[in-house]
C-alpha cells in the first residue's frame, strides 16, 4: 500500500466514525497536525478584545449622513435623498445604523475583510452584512464569469452559492493587502499570529495556575518499588488532595503523604520571568497593529495628553482618519451615481461627536464663530440641540470687521476737507 493509499484509508475510516464531519472540525484538525486557535480563544485575549470593541464603537457612534455641496459653495445635509435614511438611520429593518457599521468594523478587523451586500435601490435599498468567513473574492481575469474582467464575491451558506458582481458589494478592508494586490485585506490575528498565540497561552497559563493554587509541577519521592499501574494510582491520589478534588468531602488545604514520602513543590515566580513586564509589551504590540493608544486599554505608564481632547484628536488623525476616508470613498463610488456625484452628494461621517469639549469650551469656540461671521446664532444654536429663534438666521458679527480691501481707508481724509472748512467764526473783526 502506497503513502496515498494508506492515507485515504485513514480518512475514511475517520469519517466513517460519524455521519457528518466538517474539514474544519477540531478533532480532524488535531489528527493532521494543523489544529489552530479558535476564533474564541483570539477573542478571549484580553487586548485583543479591548481593541475590536474600541474601533467598533468609534465607527458605529458617528453619525453617518449624506451632504450636498450647493449653488453657493456650502454644504447642505440632503435628508430628502432617499439613502439618507438607510445610512443614517436603518440600513436594513434588523439593525439600526449602530449596530450594522459597528458589526462592519468588527468585521474588518477581526476577519480583515467585511462584505455588505447592496440589495435593491432608491427607496428599497437595504444593506446586509455577510459572514466573511463564507465569502470567497475570485478576480475573473480570464473572463470565465463574464464579458468583461471584474472581482466576482461568491457567497456560500447552507449548501447554496451565490455569485455577486463588484457593484453588488461593498469591500472594506484592512490596511494591510494580502500579496500585496490591494483586493483582499489581512486581518491582524494573522498579522500576528505568534504574538497573539503567546498572550493567549500566557492567561491559560495563569488560569492553570489560579487552579493549582499557585503550586506548578511537583517531585514526589517515595521509598521502594511500584509498578508503573500502582505509581499512577499513588500519584492520582495525592493529585486529588493537591487539586481540591475532596472539598466536597471537606479536605481542602491538606494533603497527606505517606510515611518515607516527600513532595516537593517546583515553585513558578511571575516576578523572576517578568511575567507581567512580557504581558505589558504583548498588549502594546497587539494595541499598535490596530493604531490603538495605550491609555485606551487602561495602560497609563505612557500617558502625555495635555487633555481628553488632545487624546480623542490623536486617536482621530492617527487611527480613525484612515478608516473613515475608506468608507466615504467606497460607499460614495458604488451607491451614488456619476450624476449624482456631479451635483455634489457624497458620504461623511460627523467626526464632531468624538472630538466633542466639554460644554464651557463649546460656548466660547460658539460665541467666537458667530461674532466672527462663521455661524449664525441659530446654527450655533443647533450644534448645541437648542431649538431656532426668530431673527437668528442672520450673520451677526464684531462692527469693526471691514472687507479686507478696504483696510486703511478710514484713515484717510477726504480731499474736500480744509482746515477752513472747521472755522467757527468766533474771533473779533479789527477792521
Amino acid at each position: 500500500m502506497n503513502v496515498f493509499q494508506l492515507f485515504s484509508e485513514r480518512l475514511r475510516r475517520y469519517f466513517s466514525k460519524s455521519t457528518v464531519k466538517s474539514t474544519t472540525d477540531a478533532n480532524f484538525l488535531n489528527w493532521l497536525g494543523v489544529a489552530r486557535d479558535t476564533d474564541e480563544d483570539v477573542l478571549a485575549e484580553a487586548t485583543y478584545y479591548a481593541c475590536l470593541k474600541i474601533l467598533s464603537e468609534a465607527i458605529g457612534k458617528m453619525p453617518l449622513k449624506l451632504l450636498q455641496y450647493n449653488e453657493k459653495n456650502g454644504v447642505v445635509t440632503a435628508r430628502k435623498h432617499p439613502l439618507y435614511r438607510v445610512l443614517h438611520d436603518r440600513p436594513n429593518p434588523y439593525m439600526t445604523a449602530t449596530t450594522f457599521w459597528s458589526t462592519v468594523e468588527y468585521c474588518r478587523n477581526h476577519f480583515g475583510n467585511a462584505y455588505v451586500w447592496i440589495q435593491g435601490a432608491g427607496d428599497r435599498l437595504k444593506l446586509w452584512v455577510l459572514p466573511p468567513n463564507e465569502v470567497e473574492v475570485w478576480y475573473d481575469d480570464a473572463k470565465i464569469l463574464a464579458d468583461q474582467p471584474d472581482i466576482f464575491y461568491l457567497y456560500s451558506h447552507s449548501g447554496k452559492q451565490y455569485r455577486f458582481g463588484s457593484e453588488e458589494i461593498l469591500h472594506f478592508k484592512s490596511s494591510s493587502s494580502k500579496n500585496g494586490s490591494g483586493i483582499l485585506g489581512v486581518s491582524v490575528q494573522d498579522q500576528l499570529k505568534t504574538t497573539i498565540g503567546g498572550a493567549v497561552k500566557s492567561q491559560k497559563m495563569l488560569n492553570r495556575m489560579y487552579d493549582s493554587g499557585f503550586t506548578a509541577k511537583a517531585v514526589l519521592q517515595y521509598t521502594g518499588s511500584l509498578s508503573d499501574e500502582n505509581t499512577k494510582a499513588f500519584v492520582a491520589g495525592i493529585e486529588s488532595y493537591a487539586k481540591g478534588d475532596l472539598k466536597d468531602d471537606g479536605v481542602e488545604n491538606i494533603i497527606p503523604i505517606p510515611l518515607g514520602s516527600t513532595l516537593t513543590p517546583l515553585n513558578v515566580k511571575l516576578a523572576d520571568n517578568q511575567f507581567i513586564e512580557v504581558k505589558q509589551y504583548t498588549s502594546g504590540q497587539i494595541a499598535a497593529a490596530f493604531g490603538i493608544k495605550p491609555y485606551q486599554y487602561n495602560d497609563l505608564t505612557k500617558s502625555s495628553y495635555a487633555s481628553a481632547e488632545a487624546q480623542q484628536l490623536s486617536f482621530y488623525v492617527d487611527t480613525l482618519l484612515y478608516i473613515i476616508k475608506q468608507y466615504e470613498e467606497e460607499l460614495s463610488y458604488k451607491l451614488l451615481s456619476a450624476e449624482e456625484v456631479n451635483q455634489g452628494y457624497h458620504f461623511k461621517f460627523n467626526v464632531a461627536v468624538i472630538l466633542r469639549a466639554d460644554l464651557a469650551t463649546q460656548i466660547q469656540t460658539l460665541s467666537t464663530g458667530v461674532s466672527n461671521f462663521i455661524y449664525t446664532p441659530n446654527e450655533a444654536r443647533a450644534m448645541l440641540d437648542l431649538e431656532a429663534k426668530e431673527g437668528g438666521d442672520r450673520l451677526l458679527g464684531n462692527g469693526a470687521s471691514i472687507p479686507v480691501e478696504l483696510t486703511g481707508t478710514q484713515y484717510i481724509k477726504p480731499e474736500s476737507e480744509s482746515p477752513d472748512d472747521n472755522d467757527t467764526g468766533g474771533g473779533t473783526d479789527n477792521a
